[in-house]
């Protein structure tokens, strides 16, 4: 591991653990569906995938980015200023522990929407009509705030 960050500028055991976290969440769900006798659907259909997709994104942005969220971001992270239409721009705590490899996740659509996509496939094979609820809701935010940003471009 030296060799791939010899001024251990990256916390690889931070990330390792939240890789090993990701990893017992997921084994968990599946042990979990697989005592329920639960099956994996075959395929997914297309709506299914937009609806989580766009609904993955804007839960993901909401969380990392949003100024209204920021109260859970605020014990891992700190505040570098607004980032514009209800953003913040923020940085993990720290540089290694459990502090900033949380804030560095929370901080991250990307990284956010790997685990909340998780979730709502896996809702899609558990609780199906919970998942496309939630995936609804959240789609019709992201659908409104592209209207939002539309609208405002066209008055100005």
């Amino acid at each position: 591991m030296r060799d791939y960050d010899p001024d251990a500028d990256v916390d690889l055991p931070g990330f390792s653990g939240s890789l090993a976290t990701y990893a017992l969440a997921s084994a968990a769900v599946t042990a979990y569906a697989r005592r329920s006798g639960t099956a994996l659907p075959e395929r997914y259909a297309v709506r299914d995938l937009v609806l989580g997709g766009v609904a993955t994104h804007k839960l993901s942005r909401l969380v990392a980015r949003g100024s209204v969220t920021s109260p859970l971001r605020a014990p891992f992270t700190e505040f570098e200023g607004p980032a514009g239409n209800a953003e913040h721009r923020e940085s993990a705590r720290g540089e290694h522990g459990l502090r900033h490899t949380v804030g560095e996740l929370i901080t991250c659509p990307f990284c956010l929407g790997v685990w909340i996509g998780t979730a709502y496939v896996a809702g899609l094979a558990l609780a199906p009509r919970a998942a496309r609820t939630w995936a609804a809701v959240f789609t019709v935010s992201a659908m409104s705030d592209f209207l939002q940003h539309g609208y405002a471009r066209l008055r100005d």
